[in-house]
């Protein structure tokens, strides 16, 4: 009778090939999902690096319009106040070339209510020339609206060449049509920005108005695209319903290629920028290495089918079956369990016995070169003493497993942060502790991102300059420093005259460039490491100047007043200059002499910032000499 043992036997041979089978299918789906997860992880890469052109794209495109929609505001303002005389325009066509101080302006135009031109940067005779026939002239002559104008792409009666337009109407005082200002850009501005960008032979970056035309594209040279009308195509007809940015997979209608490509619209301006790859280009990678790996995967599965033949062919001989089975057990195990990290076994005198080959990666020196050596040789020095306590609290049985971040030596880069987690390891026969288990895995990247996130959060996102959170800490440090060094430390609170009404007047994004030109000023003003330029809140700004006496802090103060008056910022609400100014408010202490606290210099700069400002703004007032110092309150 034959018992379920031996029939066990004879089974072995169908259960071995069934196996056999059941790993080559494996491998096979394992490697088409492999594949699939490939072409998946490409198609996403690329569509995080059209999403950041993209981005860079449209920040680009709304720099380019806010400048010329800020020269436009000024134009308009000045020619609405002085009229459109010919003293005046004389004035104007002397004026209008201070104005083109960017290559991303090709010239500016004005016309009078009839579209005869009156002045101009371009060097042409313009005396017959008239525009009232443009498309833009018409919109303005036939609407009240104040609003800058963003036109479709024409070519220029001045250059010939393709440019797209931005204008803004001309009143009478009465209210009445006086004319157009107008700023050009040229096309091939954009075009040549944007082949700075490696999008691929057949990739393509656009800027389109939301209306559908194409104002300027890469890879254009014959401006065969240019005021190409796309609204019919189903990005446009969809317009209302998708968001305002989006990865977007469409057949090109200009050249009929594939594209993979991320659009995004201006929340500033009518316009949208859609930057693209050819999915054949970005696929081209994969497939050639799809093609070499499943070469390789497809003679791997027969090397294994033929080798699972031979092994189901010798199943009777057991034992060295067995063995063999064992052994490739064992070898298949270790593959398995291999890890990206280092991995190291320390002894108890916390020298190496064994250290994995990731250690080439992470720290730059071979398994052969480090074993023997101590374990905590290339620790930086400020982290040496918390390593070694962590190692003998694990060698003294206190716990049984520790984790830190540290630095590293690395061979090559230096220093490097580092993530370990010990584990203690035992004696098999008594449970004594003997020895250690070492993961190390690098960090610096993760370590580099959470620097970037704090320096983040004490940054303005506006101005770039540092907020009131690090302005409070660092004033709070360098007072500290100066009442221990014996020196002076001034402060200067610096406040945007009538800023409310500049904001009123043209509106918040001429308010957040005013505040910005600020910025730079005092960034430029901040010129030693120790001087520090804040915004203290709204429009009002702080430099901090740690070493710095009652002169030294007026020669600043004043030179950021003159280089605000030099900026010659148009600013109607603000007479007698009709520029935008600023009341600065100064002070200077000696931290050693008192026994006030840092808040003390504020209070002093805030009270001569409210005297400036009384005594008629664009001024500078130390405290102490028109305005006491605050007293320590009873």
């Amino acid at each position: 009778m034959v018992t379920n043992r031996e029939l066990g036997k004879t089974r072995l041979p169908l259960w071995a090939g069934g196996f056999v089978v059941l790993i080559c299918v494996a491998i096979l789906g394992l490697s088409v999902w492999r594949e699939w997860e490939t072409h998946n992880a490409d198609l996403r890469n690329a569509e995080i690096d059209v999403a950041n052109l993209a981005h860079s794209l449209v920040q680009h495109a709304d720099d380019t319009f806010e400048l010329a929609d800020t020269i436009l505001v000024g134009l308009v303002h000045r020619l609405e106040l002085d009229g459109t005389g010919p003293d005046t325009i004389a004035k104007l066509q002397t004026y209008l070339p201070t104005r083109k101080s960017s290559d991303r302006i090709r010239g500016i135009f004005v016309y009078d209510e009839t579209g005869r031109w009156l002045a101009t940067t371009e060097h042409v005779d313009f005396s017959r020339l008239n525009n009232s026939d443009r498309e833009y002239f018409r919109q303005h002559r036939d609407s009240p609206a104040k609003n800058t104008l963003i036109g479709r792409p024409i070519k220029s009666r001045a250059g010939g060449q393709w440019i797209i337009t931005a204008s803004r109407r001309i009143n009478h005082p009465d209210g009445s049509f006086a004319g157009v200002a107008l700023l050009t850009i040229d096309v091939a501005y954009f075009a040549k920005f944007y082949e700075r960008f490696d999008v691929g032979s057949n990739g393509s970056a656009s800027l389109l108005n939301d209306a559908g035309i194409m104002l300027a594209r890469s890879h254009d040279e014959t401006s065969a695209f240019i005021g190409r009308d796309l609204s019919n195509t189903p990005l446009f007809r969809e317009w209302k319903s998708r968001p305002a940015a989006a990865i977007y997979y469409f057949k090109s209608p200009l050249d009929g290629v594939q594209r993979l490509s991320y659009y995004q619209r201006s929340s500033r301006y009518p316009l949208m920028v859609l930057a693209s790859k050819s999915q054949d280009d970005v696929l081209a990678p994969w497939r050639r290495a799809a093609a070499v790996r499943t070469a390789f995967v497809l003679g791997l599965v027969v090397l294994i089918a033929v080798i699972g033949f031979y092994l189901v062919r010798q199943l009777w001989q057991r034992q060295r079956m067995a063995q063999a089975l064992v052994a490739n057990e064992a070898h298949f195990r270790l593959l398995a369990e291999q890890s990206s990290d280092m991995v190291s076994r320390i002894g108890l005198d916390n020298r190496l016995l064994y250290v994995s080959p990731s250690c080439v990666r992470i720290i730059g020196w071979s398994p052969e070169e480090l074993l023997g050596t101590s374990a905590v040789a290339g620790i930086h020095a400020d982290d040496m003493e918390r390593v070694e306590q962590a190692i003998a609290s694990l060698k003294n049985d206190e716990a049984e497993e520790a984790r830190f971040v540290y630095r590293q030596r690395h061979r090559d880069k230096g220093d490097i942060w580092a993530e370990a987690a010990l584990h203690v390891t035992r004696a098999s026969d008594s449970g004594e502790v003997d020895g250690v288990v070492a993961v190390v895995r690098d960090m610096t990247e993760q370590k580099d991102l959470q620097d970037k996130l704090a320096s983040l959060a004490t940054t303005d996102g506006l101005t770039g300059l540092a907020n009131r959170r690090a302005f409070d800490e660092r004033l709070a440090e360098e007072w500290a420093r100066a009442r221990r060094d014996g020196t002076q430390i001034s402060l200067l609170l610096i406040d945007v005259d009538h800023f409310k009404k500049f904001n009123d007047h043209y509106g918040h994004q001429a308010g957040d460039g005013c505040l910005r030109a600020l910025g730079r000023i005092l960034s430029a003003q901040a010129k030693r490491p120790a001087d520090l330029a804040a915004r203290y809140g709204g429009e009002e700004f702080a430099v901090l100047l740690p070493n710095t006496g009652p002169d030294g802090c007026a020669e600043v103060g004043e030179e950021i007043r003159e280089a605000l008056h030099d900026l010659a910022m148009l600013h109607a609400q603000n007479p007698p200059s009709r520029l935008v100014t600023a009341s600065i408010g100064a002070a200077t202490s000696l931290p050693s002499q008192t026994a006030l606290d840092c808040n003390t210099l504020v209070a002093g700069a805030d009270r001569a910032l409210y005297a400036a400002k009384d005594s008629g703004r664009d001024r500078m007032v130390m405290s102490g000499q028109v305005v006491p110092w605050p007293a320590k309150s009873a």
